[in-house]
């Protein structure tokens, strides 16, 4: 007979500052030891070299995951100006130079080149699948790996800071709005080449995924502190799992018809006044996300129950 696996009993997202040097999956194994919460999964992965806003989903709120993962997302990084690398960050090894700087004035002239829907290449060495395995893993075999060209959505990029006009830059400070699947590395790489400098990540850091912005991430130091004050202190530093459900349309029901969705059963919306709702739904009881439910005018699909 299998092991049963212990139920959750923390809900709720972290939106995590993740240091510098741990993967996000370190992180993850961290807090759940930290929350004694054996549910858990992370929305978007930051490599160790990335710090900032990592957000996890503890319990049920892991559920909601898919609605995170490719929402909008803010960079802030540091183009290095000279070279460009394997990796197309600091870590990997230089495999073109040179001996040209960009000034702020030329930086700024090409950045509306990157803004709105864009081709861009992947970095050889990212998790991306190529004929089945990922193509980081192809990379460091010494393999030649051909990425697929794709498009994505820029919304914003900026450089941060003052230069005189004629000063000759090392490194750039860039901050970048965008879309799912964008590379921030392949941002300094392509406009490196643009420039005729070449370019690579030296440093980055994430501000926003969704919901979560720069003002909500709790550090690991101050999650540590709060555990000192057992459970009540970790939940207070946990914001609900409707946060994830921000854009969808909320439903409140009665007790009954949420019990009869947590059954597995559609639920009829009542009363004269009663909306008609198409598409997805958040359905609310008592204050509460109890499921996510698909609408088909005057009733409501389970799709998926929040067992708290």
């Amino acid at each position: 007979m299998g092991r049963r696996h212990r139920k959750s009993t923390v809900h709720g997202w972290l939106v995590l500052d993740k240091p510098l040097g741990m993967s996000s999956n370190q992180a993850l194994s961290r807090l759940k030891r930290i929350f004694d919460c054996p549910k858990a999964g992370h929305a978007g992965t930051l490599d160790p070299l990335a710090s900032g806003l990592l957000p996890v989903a503890l319990g049920e709120a892991t559920k909601t995951v898919p609605f995170i993962v490719d929402a909008a997302k803010i960079y802030r990084f540091d183009a290095v100006w000279g070279a460009r690398t394997a990796t197309d960050d600091l870590e990997g090894e230089i495999v073109a130079e040179s001996a040209s700087r960009p000034t702020a004035e030329e930086i700024d002239r090409l950045l509306p080149r990157f803004v709105g829907r864009i081709a861009q290449v992947p970095p050889a060495y990212s998790a991306i699948k190529v004929a089945g395995e990922r193509a980081y893993a192809r990379a460091r075999s010494g393999e030649a790996v051909e990425m697929a060209e794709r498009e994505v959505d820029i919304h914003r990029l900026e450089r941060l800071g003052t230069a005189t006009a004629d000063e000759r830059l090392e490194r750039t400070t860039l901050e970048c709005d965008c879309g799912k699947g964008t590379y921030i590395r392949a941002i300094a790489r392509d406009l490196g080449a643009a420039l005729g400098c070449q370019g690579h990540v030296g440093a980055l850091r994430r501000l926003r995924v969704g919901p979560f912005m720069e003002a909500d991430m709790v550090t690991f130091e101050i999650i540590e502190a709060a555990a000192e004050h057992g459970a009540d202190g970790l939940t207070r530093l946990l914001r609900p799992l409707e946060v994830a459900l921000t854009g969808m349309t909320k439903i409140t029901l009665r007790a009954d018809d949420a019990a009869t969705l947590a059954r597995g059963q559609p639920a009829l919306l009542r009363g004269r006044d009663a909306p008609l709702v198409h598409g997805p739904v958040c359905v609310m009881c008592e204050g509460r996300a109890v499921a996510i439910g698909e609408g088909d005018g005057g009733r409501i699909h389970p799709r998926r129950i929040f067992q708290y």
